[in-house]
């Protein structure tokens, strides 16, 4: 449920004026964050015995004055909201000469806000530290790949570099989430949530080299712009403010999320608590499902009596396989249109002829863009794009090449979400990380910012360079980069390979693992529109796998972490009405692991009470040769109960996954 639902339970008191510390902590009282208020504004964590946050710095700077420092508080109260579900969490507001500073503390995750009490002309920066306690593992995905050397115009797809924060580079930005390990086998993760007409915020090495902190960075206010970048995809600033935000009403939530064990980062919710609410009236049109897409595979089909590519008849065969195995969508990628008017149709194909074939098999179509080509002519433009398109049925747009995230491309997020919803189309949006709109915009139904399959097709043969360990990965954004929101992974892969058989091929790519930890990503990695990114003719020559794909749902009515490891293994329950889906996966790191399924409920479909978990479970295992031929699986059927403890082994790189009818 969402916070902002939840009523008090306890009476309005007030905190002493002349206090120099004010106390807020989670309900069950094991996290407690101090408010230090004197010459400025500092907090610290704990969580039960354990140091998170030593006092570190809030303030913010504007072009008229400084919140945050020699703040004079005018009034302090505290309010607890309960909930069974969330378990609730205690709020403090201070209120202060021309702004408020609000804190929220939940069972698990510490957060703070500042509220100008009148919209601010300039933010100039934003101090937002997080000081810790020792030199503790640090998971950082940093900035690698600006465009035309532009430091904050970037796709959000980053690898994580493991190493403890005082080895962090100090010239480079990372993005967030961005964990931390503390003793105790706990973790500490950085984000934020509810950014809107602000820009998204970065992360740099303290500049204190006796200190381990993390400072916030913010992408200055864009003044001018060119098109560049890949294929003249982007929109690139040619020069940025002295600023980093203007005409400011409220500011995004800073966390701290911290866990005492790993598996409670997988299905956590605090963006969602911290977010905006919906902001459409009617949301029974958005439809979540699977997609056919082309690009991946390069449309290479065989088997049929006309040449595969960018045509009529590729994508009708499209249309086919996606009806006839229950997938809901197709997307047609980058080709379908003129080059800078995405009015003007390609004369490679009949557009308004595959459209009409799939609206009468029962498939949606979702065409790719740039963001640019959707903006750049105006709002008047790009209302007259989407009516166009939204009355031709064309379901929705995969928005590509964003690769920003300032305040200017943030306010066009909201803008392109709120005109797609007024002519009922879907957006998944690449080049993007989620930051809220999400949640006011429910039409967004995925977004990218991952290192996804795409990344296989680019990789080196093994000897030929260093190799990315992407079942590492696999295994880590579960815990972090699905915290703000759901990924475009593009996963199903049907060519599968061990480490050492592994290379990236354009044309024939394959993965890395095996066929099974690709079948488990469907249940594991969250995305209302999830993809099937091999071709139809592997899917077909694989029908068992694709069946059992083709089942899976892309949205859940609960989340269950039953088991997992950072960058080790995860193992996850997802129930859908009465059914449940289960999946592990692994990194390159063979191991046997015991499931417990005790916590596992279902609905009885007649009272839609919970009951203990019965039932005949559909499962894909690790065949005993995959750890050489990495497609190996054995297809079972097993009788299982919520007594019933698993023991499952995964290959190198492996996977698991059953439904439970």
């Amino acid at each position: 449920m969402d916070a902002r639902l939840i009523t008090p339970i306890l009476a309005l008191c007030c905190l002493p004026l002349s206090a120099k510390v004010y106390t807020v902590q989670s309900l069950l009282g094991d996290m407690v964050v101090n408010i230090h208020v004197d010459k400025s504004i500092t907090w610290d964590i704990t969580k039960g015995k354990t140091q998170v946050l030593k006092p570190s710095a809030i303030s913010l700077q504007t072009d008229r004055q400084t919140f945050g420092v020699n703040p004079k508080v005018r009034k302090a109260t505290v309010h607890n909201y309960k909930n069974d579900d969330t378990g609730g969490y205690q709020q403090l507001l201070l209120s202060c000469n021309g702004y408020d500073v609000e804190f929220r503390v939940f069972l698990n995750a510490a957060a703070y806000r500042i509220i100008p009490k009148k919209t601010i002309n300039k933010v100039v920066n934003e101090t937002s530290e997080y000081r810790f306690a020792g030199d503790y593992q640090s998971f950082v995905p940093y900035v690698n790949d600006n465009r035309e050397g532009e430091r904050w115009c970037y796709s959000f797809e980053s690898y994580y570099d493991e190493a403890p924060l005082s080895i962090m580079y100090q010239d480079s930005l990372a993005i967030t989430p961005l964990a931390v390990c503390l003793p105790e086998g706990k973790k500490a993760v950085v984000m934020e949530a509810d950014v809107e007409n602000y820009p998204g915020m970065y992360l740099l090495k303290g500049a204190s080299s006796s200190e381990y902190s993390l400072q916030a960075a913010f992408p200055p206010y864009p003044l001018k712009e060119k098109i560049g970048g890949y294929n003249r995809l982007n929109l690139v600033p040619t020069e940025r403010a002295g600023y980093i935000a203007e005409k400011v009403t409220r500011l995004p939530w800073r966390i701290v999320l911290v866990t005492d064990e790993d598996k409670q980062l997988v299905g956590n919710d605090i963006a969602r608590q911290l977010g905006p609410q919906c902001r459409i009236k009617d949301t029974s049109w958005i439809k979540p499902g699977k997609v056919a897409w082309d690009w991946w595979n390069n449309t290479n089909i065989t088997g049929v009596d006309f040449r595969a590519g960018i045509n009529t008849d590729t994508y009708k065969y499209f249309v086919d396989f996606a009806r006839k195995n229950g997938l809901e969508y197709i997307i047609i990628d980058e080709g379908w249109s003129d080059s800078e008017d995405l009015l003007i149709f390609s004369d490679k194909m009949d557009m308004a002829g595959i459209i009409n074939y799939a609206k009468q098999n029962g498939v949606g179509v979702i065409l790719w863009s740039s963001w640019r080509n959707l903006i750049q002519r105006g709002h008047e433009k790009m209302e007259e794009i989407m009516k166009h398109y939204g009355d031709m049925g064309v379901k929705g747009f995969k928005v590509d090449f964003f690769d920003r995230d300032d305040q200017k491309a943030i306010n066009s997020v909201y803008e392109v979400a709120e005109c797609a919803a007024r002519h009922h189309l879907l957006l998944d949006l690449h080049g993007m990380r989620p930051f809220g709109v999400q949640f006011a915009y429910p039409n967004i139904v995925n977004f990218e910012g991952v290192k996804g399959l795409e990344n296989s097709k680019w990789e080196p043969r093994v000897g030929d360079g260093p190799l990315h360990d992407q079942p590492r990965y696999d295994v880590t954004i579960p815990y972090l980069r699905a915290l703000p929101g759901s990924f475009d992974y593009t996963p199903g892969a049907m060519v599968n390979a061990v480490r050492s058989q592994f290379f990236g091929n354009n044309d024939h790519p394959m993965s890395q693992g095996t066929r099974v930890h690709q079948m488990a990503m469907y249940t594991i990695f969250d995305a209302p529109l999830q993809m099937l990114a091999d071709s139809p003719t592997k899917y077909m020559q694989n029908q068992e796998c694709t069946d059992f794909i083709a089942q899976i749902p892309t949205v859940y009515d609960q989340v269950v972490p039953l088991d997992g490891k950072l960058g080790e293994y995860v193992v996850v329950a997802k129930r859908k009405g009465s059914r449940w889906y289960i999946a592990a996966m692994n990194n390159w790191q063979a191991r046997d692991l015991t499931i417990d399924l005790s916590p596992l409920l279902k609905l009885n479909g007649k009272t839609n009470r919970p009951e203990k978990l019965s039932g005949k479970a559909n499962i894909f295992a690790d065949g005993i040769n995959a750890d050489r031929e990495a497609t190996d699986y054995k297809h079972t059927y097993q009788q299982i109960s919520a007594g019933d403890k698993l023991q499952i082994h995964l290959a190198p790189a492996g996977g698991w996954t059953a439904i439970v009818e």
